[in-house]
């Protein structure tokens, strides 16, 4: 199985494709009710459709790696995003930093090269875990 793609809501298109293609993501597919991206690198899309109101207490995060984090996140600081936290080290191996689309989603940048998939606590043999079937007892 591959993620093929994130939809979020809009209640402004032009305004998202504005912000998006800042980002640097490409406009792919262009309704008057929906937008597609593809990221710049990988077979990700990333789409938002436009909805008479995006919920205030929705939680996602949606994350975007760059391998040039913190050349991005001046570059776009310099083009007036705001940011809610600039690039820093965590202390799970990534460097990340945060802010919100214009309807208030919340976007992490980071880059975490080979911790990204491969912390050193990641599970040894993620494969050889079994899981119930469902509708089995627990």
């Amino acid at each position: 199985m591959r993620l093929n793609q994130i939809t979020i809501g809009t209640t402004d298109l032009r305004r998202s494709e504005r912000f998006y293609e800042l980002l640097g993501l490409q406009l792919i597919v262009e309704e008057n009710h929906y937008l597609r991206f593809q990221c710049p690198e990988g077979d990700s899309t990333f789409s938002v459709e436009l909805v008479d109101s995006v919920p205030g207490g929705a939680q996602v995060s949606i994350y975007f790696e760059s391998d040039d984090l913190d050349d991005q996140c001046a570059r776009l600081r310099a083009a007036g995003v705001d940011f809610d936290s600039l690039p820093a080290d965590m202390s799970w191996l990534w460097r990340e930093a945060w802010l919100r689309d214009p309807d208030g989603h919340r976007l992490c940048l980071f880059h975490a090269g080979a911790n990204r998939l491969n912390p050193p606590w990641r599970i040894p043999d993620p494969a050889s875990r079994s899981w119930p079937s469902p509708g089995a007892a627990e």
